[in-house]
């Protein structure tokens, strides 16, 4: 039975922390829905009402354009080790970049740098929701990937700039992503 909950209560901070994957999904007024998983400990509880994401630099910006367009997001975590849960947060969020006053402040509360890093997603937490997830099966995690660690670290930061200008500035859509390039 799905229960709704108006923030993250102390018990959801311990499930989030215990995570390893996650998936985000967002979409447009009119246009595909997009739902990425995400990894690499870029996931943080920012207060009982706000989450975000270091974002790293992918082969496209669905999140940034849909969340500009109108702000809608889901994240959603999957108990795939222990008793079974389906955790969703639904918030507004927003995209914040390196030239932005705010990333300064919030950036050091992502951990390391990470190559390729292209912004922080940040949500507001309208409701959260747990549900059963007895059809979720169990899985082992073994390790983080480092191959997009590796491209990035490889493509430098110039590299990376230019993928982004040529790759990141529009959605699958057509809708602009509002990342700034130097």
């Amino acid at each position: 039975m799905a229960k709704f909950h108006d923030a993250l209560s102390p018990a959801h901070l311990e499930f989030i922390a215990a995570q390893k994957i996650y998936f985000v999904a967002s979409a447009p007024r009119d246009g595909r829905v997009n739902l990425s998983p995400k990894g690499m400990d870029t996931f943080r509880v920012l207060s009982a009402t706000r989450v975000g994401y270091l974002d790293a630099t992918g082969s496209g910006n669905e999140t940034a354009a849909h969340l500009l367009e109108n702000g809608r997001l889901t994240i959603m975590m999957c108990s795939f080790t222990t008793a079974p849960l389906i955790f969703r947060i639904y918030g507004r969020g927003r995209a914040v970049q390196p030239p932005d006053a705010e990333w300064h402040e919030l950036r050091p509360r992502f951990g390391l740098p990470l190559p390729g890093e292209r912004q922080l997603i940040i949500a507001e937490v309208q409701s959260v929701q747990t549900s059963c997830g007895f059809g979720v099966p169990f899985f082992d995690y073994r390790s983080e990937r480092e191959t997009l660690i590796d491209y990035s670290a490889k493509k430098g930061p110039a590299g990376m700039a230019a993928y982004r200008a040529e790759k990141n500035q529009r959605s699958i859509d057509g809708l602009p992503t509002g990342l700034r390039v130097p």
